[in-house]
């Protein structure tokens, strides 16, 4: 094998030919970008949980809801919250002045809070696809660029009539490193994409059941 010869991750990049380097850089962008997701899904579903539990404090504090919706105003922090208000301000648009009910209030309080209900769960899904699409797609870029540069370092091996181990071994290198790139980005996604999907649904869990008890609660008022 040649003196001095580098099997650096840099100097296995520069030797590469230009399909394998662009598959390299794709993967590390990839890899970037799905820890740029994580982290940025990890901090927002911590937020969304104090400000869940900090909600849920005051709800059942036993303050009237008409006092708690006229402290929250116009601008509700937090999905319970956003949640609240929109059933809150389609129960107020529901009496008429002389303080009668408008039929059909219930349904359409319900409709108003699944509207904001789902519109929260599309919010903390969001960037969960692109986890997973990279997860399960790097492998395989990282497989093609492998494959691209193996038939390279073949193809060096004929025309060079060698087949010693200086001749094959850079090659060969060089076109495993893009499989361990893809490995690299997919592995972190993978268990990323299954930790936060399981956060996402005990979050969503928590807003449908509370969506559902103020449902039940405005009901009664309905009723009474």
């Amino acid at each position: 094998m040649e003196a001095g010869l580098d099997f650096s991750i840099w100097a296995l990049f520069d030797r590469a030919t230009l399909p394998v380097k662009l598959v390299m850089i794709i993967l590390i962008l990839a890899s970037v970008w799905a820890w740029a997701i994580t982290i940025n899904k990890w901090l927002a579903y911590g937020r969304a949980r104090r400000k869940a539990k900090n909600f849920d404090t005051a709800f059942w504090s036993g303050e009237p809801l008409d006092g708690l919706f006229d402290q929250i105003g116009g601008t509700p922090n937090g999905a319970s919250e956003i949640i609240f208000s929109a059933g809150m301000t389609e129960w107020r648009r529901s009496h008429r002045e002389d303080g009668a009910l408008i039929p059909g209030a219930q349904s359409r309080i319900e409709r108003s809070m699944d509207v904001a209900l789902t519109k929260e769960a599309d919010n903390l899904q969001s960037g969960l696809g692109v986890l997973a699409t990279i997860g399960s797609v790097t492998p395989f870029i990282g497989l093609f660029g492998t494959v691209w540069g193996i038939m390279n370092a073949f193809v060096e091996i004929a025309e060079q009539q060698n087949t010693s181990l200086a001749v094959v071994a850079p090659g060969i290198a060089e076109a495993l490193l893009a499989t361990g790139l893809g490995l690299l980005a997919a592995i972190p996604a993978v268990i990323f994409y299954n930790k936060l999907s399981a956060d996402s649904d005990r979050l969503i869990a928590r807003f449908e059941a509370f969506t559902d008890e103020f449902s039940t609660i405005l009901s009664r008022q309905l009723g009474s």
